[in-house]
């Protein structure tokens, strides 16, 4: 209702309510006048607070569940690679710094908890995993049998002020123990399409690294990554993007960062120890089809990396190597859903191929005897996978994938690298069951003959990821 309504009708009120004033006497009417005066003035004060009230209850209200998760499922389904985009509970800071509160920023900052599990029923000790004739990290092989907590993530996140944005996320291990996977700033407000990342951050290169593992199709990461990345590689360092402005979506970028994290090792000094460039490009084709994909390469200065080497008779000695490791990595996708709806029906066809040579120094037992010659080793590895949505809420997927010994040259270190007759292979299926976008359960299996010179290990996973709090849209 019009707030000049209750006015008009005191006026008439007074109009023809009074024969005094009827009459004209002066002083009542301007009496009259202040008062009608003072009235409007106290009506509109109350007006303009009760509408500031509203604006602020209406602002402080959380979304709606139903409207959350649409606009969630939206930006999930969007072909838009690049960085991930903030979550949705971190808007930027008005810049006249106002302090009006907002639903996305009422809680700052945001707080977002994965809580993983599985259990895993082996056919094989996962204690006597290994890949023969590769010098690998640690994180290699199925995980535990049994029961197990598996990795969960907290993860925190905010808009700093209008130019930077802060985010941190905790793995949490099964053994009680907390890990940094990434930790960084970046700035939001670089002209024409650049960013400036600098902190702890899962490294841009090929196309699987920088997702966070309740992301991955499959509840364990490909041979390749396991190989070459130790699961996944991080950098601590510096990450450049730059999203050109052109009609086809293209990205060009470039990491650098410290000596240490798996295939570099060990100090390095003031110098970095590890330096990336990639470069990616895509776009649609037609309403229903669109495709991403990307090159990349790998630079890393290992000083005393080590490594553990495993015998033909089962024994095992320690190793160091020093050197240079470079890796190329090229990936595709492809993704097809009905006019582009993917909340019914989708598939999305996945690979990605990587080839690593490493040159330096191999040292074997170097707490003990200390033997130490050349090393020249050139080895490959790829995978690919189909995961196809049949109906809403379930999926069904295939993944191949196999690691290539190569050529490898330990000259007089030769008799203490065993080298497989054999190439590494896994096949691996998966069906999994996500009611909401917040939760998943998956059933896989795998034939892997990767881990146990040529062995089969019949591998059965159970899988549950449940997401709470806030969480980010991620890559296409």
């Amino acid at each position: 209702m019009s707030r000049s309504i209750p006015l008009a009708s005191l006026a008439i009120a007074v109009a023809f309510g009074s024969p005094a004033l009827a009459g004209g006497d002066t002083a009542d009417l301007q009496q009259l006048r202040q008062e009608m005066e003072t009235l409007r003035k106290d009506y509109d004060a109350r007006m303009q607070a009760l509408e500031a009230r509203l604006r602020q209850a209406e602002a402080a209200a959380p979304p709606a569940p139903a409207a959350a998760a649409g606009a969630a499922a939206n930006t999930t389904a969007a072909a838009g690679a690049g960085t991930a985009a903030p979550p949705a509970t971190a808007d930027p800071v008005p810049a006249s710094g106002a302090a009006t509160p907002t639903a996305a920023s009422a809680f700052n900052p945001a707080i977002g908890l994965v809580l993983a599990g599985s259990y895993a029923w082996l056919t094989q000790d996962p204690a006597h995993y290994r890949f023969q004739g590769f010098l690998t990290g640690g994180e290699i092989g199925p995980g535990v049998q049994g029961f197990s907590l598996g990795e969960s993530e907290l993860s925190l996140s905010a808009n700093v002020d209008p130019w930077f944005y802060g985010a941190l996320n905790l793995a949490l291990a099964a053994d009680n123990s907390a890990s940094v996977e990434e930790a960084y700033v970046q700035t939001t407000a670089l002209p024409d399409g650049l960013t400036l990342r600098a902190g702890r951050t899962l490294s841009a290169i090929g196309y699987l690294n920088d997702r966070h593992a309740h992301t991955w199709d499959f509840a364990d990461a490909p041979l390749v990554y396991q190989a070459f990345l130790d699961g996944q590689l991080r950098v601590d360092g510096l990450q450049f993007r730059a999203l050109l402005p052109t009609a086809q979506f293209v990205e060009l970028g470039s990491e650098v960062g410290a000596a240490g994290p798996f295939p570099s090792g060990g100090g390095n000094g003031n110098q970095p120890g590890l330096a990336t460039l990639f470069a990616r490009t895509g776009g649609d084709v037609g309403a229903s089809h669109s495709w991403r994909a990307g090159l990349s390469y790998l630079w890393a200065k290992s000083d005393e990396r080590e490594s553990t080497l495993y015998a033909l008779d089962g024994s095992s000695s320690t190793a160091t190597f020093s050197g240079d490791t470079r890796l190329f990595v090229a990936d595709a996708v492809w993704k097809w859903a009905p006019n582009g709806n993917p909340q019914r029906t989708n598939l999305t066809l996945q690979g990605e191929y990587m080839w690593r040579r490493e040159s330096g120094t191999l040292t074997l037992d170097p707490g003990g005897l200390a033997s130490a010659d050349r090393y020249r080793s050139t080895q490959s590895g790829w995978y690919a996978q189909a995961v196809y949505q049949f109906v809403p809420a379930w999926r069904v997927g295939l993944r191949v994938d196999r690691l290539d010994v190569g050529n490898v040259d330990a000259s007089g270190d030769g008799p203490g690298l065993y080298l497989p007759t054999r190439s590494p292979s896994r096949a691996t299926l998966m069906v999994d069951w996500a009611p909401s976008e917040f939760s998943r359960i998956r059933f896989q299996y795998a034939r892997d003959r990767a881990g146990y010179d040529g062995l089969v290990d019949n591998q059965f996973i159970v899988q549950y990821l449940m997401s709470l709090g806030a969480h980010g849209a991620h890559d296409y």
